[in-house]
């Protein structure tokens, strides 16, 4: 991020606008919906400009920028085409502290004006750094689309409530209360009383709020996903929205964990297979002293939460605790990597059963029933298989699997560095050396165009 977001107080303040041409104008058509007082420099002036000027709504002065001109001017735009005096102009600026924009001149511009969804006092700015301004103009348009247009109004009654609210209420009642009342209240208040009628509906919403007993906290159990955010499920993004309190493991993505409350407390506790790992001791501990504080902990587990991950431990320490709780499932690391490699992990006239298996358990490497296993047409999702890649390549071949089985490792199934690896039993503790992210192995199977070569190779030899 090379352009830090921030909204500049402008109110009464001068904005120096020098050129007069179309640029000044379209700069104008925004710059007016604000309260700053408007100068604008130009010894030939569009005629909108002029009117403008004529209506009271901006000074017109017929001449360049000088240096006087800048004392306490929030912010300095140059709009002129001819690009002879931008130089001088930019610098005088600097000097004194102000921030410039150059129009079709990051390179010199101390700012830049994003894209505007303007619900005032409701404002959201959209930029890209001037890379895509065609991608924030879109952008725009579907906000635009999707925020009531009332949604100012909401914001401006809530505002003068806004004291009276914080004076009453605090911690996640306060937060509930001014979720209702954007989400629902307020919405059903304009549509049925308009304008007029928000006071009374916040009255009578916050009386409700008071007379509430506070809720206790409680745990949701919540499963991130295999790691792109797109995958992640509605119910997750709404818990993860309203947490106090997120605890997460290591493999939970970055991206996933921005969509956590700003002022959500974030803990990771983490654990790696043959590396550094938080207790689950810890885990519980951490989990129940937030609950009990009356906090909303978000327990974010990658993938599935009831997929290797220790939720029955974690399920007992909380009922044990008398915390409430509640699982939301994710979608688990296998399937974001069966799809990624475009099978199936049941197909008619191939398999009507898969096995889902760890490569490791708290024991060490993790005994199965090897014998089923080494079946022809066996599928089978095998997570935690890195370590243990030889153990399982020996007790397969043990049981008298086929070498040749195929199996796909794919590593960071989902995210943006994804990897397939297409190899065959034999080649298996080979194929994993210097995987580093985590890896899902689907035995017995290739990727959809692969297994389509080697059936086709097959159809030929068959008919030879």
């Amino acid at each position: 991020m090379h352009y830090f977001p921030i909204f500049v107080a402008i109110k009464e303040r001068p904005v120096l606008i020098s050129g007069g041409g179309a640029m000044a104008v379209a700069r104008l058509r925004l710059l007016m919906k604000t309260s700053a007082s408007l100068v604008v420099f130009a010894v030939q002036a569009e005629p909108q400009i002029e009117i403008w000027a004529r209506e009271g709504r901006l000074v017109l002065l017929s001449r360049a920028v000088r240096a006087g001109d800048l004392k306490g001017a929030a912010l300095l735009y140059i709009t002129d085409e001819a690009a002879d005096d931008h130089g001088r102009l930019a610098a005088m600026a600097r000097a004194n502290g102000i921030p410039v924009n150059i129009v079709d001149n990051l390179e010199n511009s101390t700012f830049i004006t994003p894209a505007i969804v303007d619900r005032d006092p409701v404002t959201i700015a959209i930029g890209t750094e001037g890379a895509a301004p065609v991608l924030a103009r879109a952008i725009k348009r579907d906000l635009e689309e999707r925020l009531p247009v009332h949604l100012g109004l909401l914001a401006k009654a809530g505002k003068v409530f806004r004291p009276l609210a914080k004076r009453v209420l605090d911690g996640r009642k306060h937060r509930e209360f001014w979720a209702e009342y954007y989400a629902d209240t307020g919405l059903a208040s304009l549509d049925e009383s308009g304008a007029g009628g928000l006071p009374a509906a916040l009255d009578a919403l916050l009386a409700r709020y008071v007379r509430a007993k506070t809720k206790p906290g409680h745990v949701d159990l919540v499963g991130a996903g295999p790691g792109d955010p797109d995958l992640l499920t509605l119910k997750a993004r709404k818990a993860l929205d309203r947490a106090d309190v997120v605890i997460h493991d290591q493999l939970v993505a970055p991206e996933i964990l921005e969509l956590a409350r700003r002022e959500a407390v974030i803990i990771a506790a983490g654990k790696k297979g043959f590396g550094p790992a938080t207790p689950q001791e810890k885990i519980n501990v951490l989990m129940i002293d937030h609950a009990r504080s009356g906090a909303h902990v978000v327990r974010l587990k990658s993938g599935d939460p009831a997929m290797f991950g220790r939720l029955d431990e974690e399920i007992e320490a909380l009922d044990n605790a008398a915390i409430a709780w509640r699982i939301i499932p994710g979608i688990t690391a296998a399937s974001a990597a069966i799809a990624q490699i475009g099978q199936s992990f049941t197909c008619r006239g191939r398999n009507s059963s898969i096995r889902f298996l760890t490569g490791y358990d708290v024991k060490g490497f993790a005994e199965q029933d090897w014998r089923a296993l080494a079946r022809p047409a066996e599928v089978a999702a095998i997570y935690m298989g890195k370590k243990s890649a030889r153990f399982l390549q020996g007790r397969l071949l043990m049981n008298n699997a086929d070498a040749n089985t195929p199996i796909t490792l794919v590593e960071n199934a989902s995210r943006q560095q994804a990897r397939i690896i297409s190899t065959t039993l034999a080649e298996l503790p080979g194929a994993v050396a210097g995987l580093q992210g985590p890896v899902v192995m689907l035995l017995g199977l290739a990727p959809r165009h692969m297994a389509q070569e080697a059936n086709r190779r097959a159809s030929v030899e068959q008919a030879l």
